[in-house]
């Protein structure tokens, strides 16, 4: 898990721990006296550096002394070592390790000895085919970097050789990267308040007001233990009251963010990409006065091994039922199916793509219902993926699998027909370069707190400190509230660095065409969206209404390519 902590007028992304991943011409090494958290400025690199020196030491001493209880000798000699440093010296290597954004490590390796004056050879294997060489004093550091191609579990040894007597010393450490890829999985509903199922009882009951229900996630249908996050689409229905919904990892605090925002009497669902608890749950917490039942249904996982990174893409439309882009023209006829290519289409490549990430826009429905978004080449699961009132513009952000054959389908299971339109915002494949970082929820901003909302036809822009991180796009919620008339919200990326904005030399971004969300005057809408940072690390939400509105950015993960 991470935190975002607010610097200066920045948002600053400070990894407490981080991913590595396969090799890379970027691993290097640095002595005690170049530490890399120094030249970063970041104050937790160096504490995490300092730690895995502290620890480098202790295993060293602990190791020498272990070995000299036992009247054992401290080290192997090869041939042509003294025979007093095989007999009595003793010569031991310790090493100590932390994990770095998403798929970065550094070694600490220091030697306890007893030899007067010895120079030590530090041969690194990272397990990767990667390897590393550099030299030191005994009892003092020498600390290692290295990037992996790959997240998962890597097995590090280091080879210490005094130079002058050839006494060597071996150590080994499995280390774990904090980067998470993502694996798809079927549409699956995972809860569902109103029948009992997830609940453990029969009967259906809904969450009672400020009060939670948890979420089997690893364990359950098919999804392996230890996952890190979990991509599910969550739904409030019968609502009573207005409220919010806050996804939140089992055994953390709550949060003060949301993921899903109601009013009585409507049916509302929102994707959320929400962090395991270590005994495999999720916390669902209903913050209204009212009853409300809840569904969830899981499309993927997140898990710290090989799978599926994320690449984001320039937001592009790919359906537009309106106009017959990507399908007939017409709307999608009540109860009926159509198919719609993924692989190759804006900006995708033909192949590997395993998941899409899409935003999903209803509009002008001519009775409620819901629509199902399902891998090509299935049968269409009983999961909703929008769910819409008769005459409501409803976008809901959908990770869906992409079937063998580059396609996924949409199901109109409303009794009446409906307009549909899909915005592809990126996707997921195995050569996909960045992890996922889960965070802890943080609200990044909120304009109610600035006593003006944002303007008509203005934009409000994150610029991210991220603290040597090389982010690919960012996990936000998005919510629109107190609006004074219709509209949308675009997001992306800015054109301009921080330091334009800091030195007023930036020009006016030019707003995308696509939304992610849409609302009419007075209503509260939330939606998900896998923004990306581009080149510049500044991301700009763009009021696309002519009257202003109340804007809430809450942050929930990254994606990093470091």
């Amino acid at each position: 898990m991470i935190s975002a902590a607010v610097v200066a007028a920045a948002v600053g992304f400070v990894p407490a721990t981080a991913q590595a991943a396969g090799p890379s011409a970027d691993h290097g090494r640095t002595s005690t006296a170049t530490s890399p958290a120094a030249t970063a400025g970041s104050a937790q690199e160096a504490a995490k550096e300092a730690a895995a020196k502290d620890t480098a030491a202790k295993v060293a001493k602990a190791k020498a002394k272990a070995k000299a209880t036992a009247g054992a000798p401290g080290a192997t000699a090869e041939s042509g070592a003294s025979p007093r440093a095989q007999q009595s010296e003793y010569f031991e290597v310790g090493m100590g390790t932390s994990t770095s954004f998403a798929h970065s490590v550094g070694m600490a390796t220091s030697v306890a000895t007893d030899m007067a004056d010895s120079y030590v050879q530090f041969d690194v294997d990272w397990g990767d085919g990667a390897t590393d060489l550099d030299f030191g004093n005994a009892e003092a550091f020498v600390y290692f970097k290295h990037k992996y191609a790959e997240v998962g579990a890597h097995k590090i040894t280091i080879k210490a050789t005094d130079l002058r007597t050839k006494t060597t010393s071996t150590a080994t450490q499995d280390v774990v990267v904090d980067g998470s890829e993502f694996t798809p999985h079927a549409p699956t509903r995972l809860l569902d308040t109103r029948d009992g199922t997830g609940t453990g009882t029969s009967a259906g009951r809904p969450v009672a007001p400020y009060t939670t229900t948890r979420v089997k996630v690893a364990g359950n249908a098919g999804i392996p233990a230890g996952v890190t996050a979990v991509a599910l689409n969550i739904t409030a229905t019968n609502t009573s009251a207005g409220g919010h919904i806050s996804a939140y990892a089992s055994g953390k605090q709550q949060p003060t963010t949301s993921n899903v925002n109601f009013a009585a009497g409507h049916t509302v669902p929102n994707l959320a990409i929400v962090p395991v608890g270590e005994d495999g749950y999720v916390e669902l917490a209903n913050r209204s006065e009212g009853p409300v039942d809840l569904i969830a249904d899981v499309t993927g996982y997140f898990s710290r091994s090989a799978a599926a990174g994320y690449t984001s893409v320039k937001p592009s439309r790919l359906v537009d039922t309106r106009e017959g882009l990507g399908t007939a023209k017409g709307q999608a006829a009540a109860q009926s199916t159509f198919g719609v290519q993924i692989a190759g289409q804006g900006g995708l490549p033909a192949t590997g793509v395993t998941a899409v990430a899409l935003n999903v826009t209803v509009t002008d429905p001519k009775s409620s219902g819901h629509l199902t978004v399902f891998p090509g080449g299935q049968q269409a699961p009983s999961t909703s993926s929008v769910n819409f009132a008769a005459g409501q513009t409803v976008a809901n952000a959908v990770i869906v699998p992409v079937g063998p054959d580059g396609r996924i389908n949409i199901r109109n299971g409303a009794w009446s027909p409906t307009d549909v339109i899909v915005d592809v915002t990126g996707y997921y494949s195995a050569d996909g370069k960045a992890a996922y970082l889960p965070a802890e929820p943080k609200r990044l901003h909120d304009s109610r707190t600035f006593a003006f909302p944002l303007a008509g036809q203005d934009y409000h822009h994150e610029t991210l400190w991220t603290s040597g991180m090389a982010l690919e796009a960012l996990v936000v919620n998005t919510t629109v509230t107190n609006p004074q008339g219709s509209g949308h919200l675009s997001v992306a990326p800015d054109p301009n660095t921080t330091d334009d904005y800091i030195s007023g030399k930036y020009v006016r971004p030019t707003p995308p065409d696509s939304s992610v969300l849409n609302w009419t005057k007075g209503a509260t809408v939330a939606n998900l969206v896998q923004a990306s940072t581009g080149g510049t690390d500044v991301v700009d939400f763009w009021n696309r209404g002519w009257e202003p509105t109340d804007l809430i950015v809450d942050l929930f993960g990254m994606y990093d390519k470091n």
